[in-house]
């Protein structure tokens, strides 16, 4: 009988049919699951048959270097490694979940606990003291591995299991007889392979160039702030000097040396036009607090601005609105910095009124940074 293929996205029933692969997976079979760049056979390394299965399909069972953990959330990770520092906490909160495989060392008592913890001899793991882990961004694999007890590996699925192009017929012969179950998700988001880093103390090393390259790693690690208002001329540029302004009196640092701590904050406009100057009643008030706000130039709300930003603030609902709008999976991050209403717009008033905005957006900014992770 042919291996059977779930076209899991026109399913009738998606919760019956993540059950099926998450007991046919604690049972000892494997089932070949998407990812954002390949797909995979998953199988249970603490369960002989499995281990046993995984070891065939991948080198026909000789011993070989451990297989790849893939966790359903980062935060799995803690249960195989030992208390990261917040460099390694930076990287699995920025590039996971991802098409990135992260490296990293564990000292020997920690192996040796997690591999009694989990009842896998500590070789299917470790290699050189190292483990690698990986948290795909792919929503079915994530709903299964967040089901199954136990620690996951994937190995290859096939020779053509990535891309645009795959023949799920063709998958299910080459693999009949060594897999139990194939998920269709349709084409994998990348035709590329998960890049692969090697976490240090306070850097990382491409072991493996993939997806991602040097250039998009070190724009992902950046934590971003974006502030919107309307023309980018008042309120958002005032809140994006003053919130640079706090965090480096918070971090101890200089403001020029908040890029190089991987800290960008920014500020647009959902009407903006490029390259106006802030207003002079606003750059009067910012310079009564000893901030600087004469170099700033406004520029419209872009989608790529949104994609890079880790947490958005508008000034009203209607930037808000204008995030949403333009990038609907932004909305979990973006928000009103006023939590209680909207700022009201002071264009036209006098100094005094921007320097009660100023107050009460110091006041905001600081309550608001009081809930985010810099490092």
């Amino acid at each position: 009988m042919p291996t059977p293929i779930v076209h899991i996205f026109d399913t009738p029933d998606y919760d019956a049919d993540i059950r099926r692969a998450v007991s046919v997976v604690g049972g000892g079979g494997l089932v070949v699951l998407p990812t954002e760049t390949v797909y995979g056979a998953a199988g249970l390394l603490n369960h002989p048959q499995g281990k046993a299965k995984l070891q065939a399909l991948r080198d026909g069972g000789a011993p070989a270097k451990p297989f790849t953990i893939h966790l359903a959330h980062r935060d799995a990770a803690a249960q195989y490694i030992a208390p990261a520092n917040d460099f390694a906490k930076r990287l699995m909160r920025k590039l996971w979940p991802g098409p990135v495989g992260l490296m990293f060392d564990v000292p020997a008592e920690r192996r040796a606990q997690v591999a009694a913890a989990l009842n896998v001899p500590e070789s299917d793991l470790y290699s050189d003291g190292r483990i690698t882990l990986r948290c795909p961004d792919h929503m079915v694999t994530t709903d299964i591995l967040a089901e199954v007890n136990g620690p996951v590996a994937l190995t290859m699925a096939g020779a053509a299991a990535g891309g645009s192009n795959i023949r799920f017929d063709a998958m299910a012969q080459e693999l009949d007889g060594k897999v139990d179950l194939i998920f269709d998700a349709g084409p994998t988001a990348y035709a590329k392979p998960s890049t692969l880093l090697k976490v240090n103390e306070k850097n990382y090393e491409i072991v493996r160039a993939g997806v991602y390259d040097e250039r998009i790693i070190e724009r992902l690690l950046k934590t971003t702030i974006l502030f919107i208002c309307s023309g980018n001329t008042c309120r958002s540029p005032m809140s994006e000097a003053i919130a640079r302004n706090v965090i480096a009196k918070k971090l101890n640092v200089p403001e020029a040396d908040l890029e190089r701590k991987g800290i960008n904050v920014i500020s647009a406009g959902s009407f903006a036009m490029p390259g106006a100057r802030a207003t002079q009643q606003g750059v009067e008030a910012l310079r009564e607090m000893g901030i600087d706000l004469t170099r700033h130039r406004s520029r419209p709300l872009s989608v790529e601005l949104i994609h890079q930003a880790d947490w958005i603030y508008g000034m009203g609902r209607s930037h808000v609105q204008a995030v949403r709008s333009l990038v609907p999976s932004a909305a979990d991050k973006a928000q009103t910095l006023n939590p209680d209403g909207d700022i009201e717009d002071p264009i036209g008033s006098d100094v005094a009124v921007y320097r009660d905005l100023a107050g009460q957006l110091r006041s905001l900014i600081e309550k608001r940074l009081d809930g985010i992770t810099l490092a």
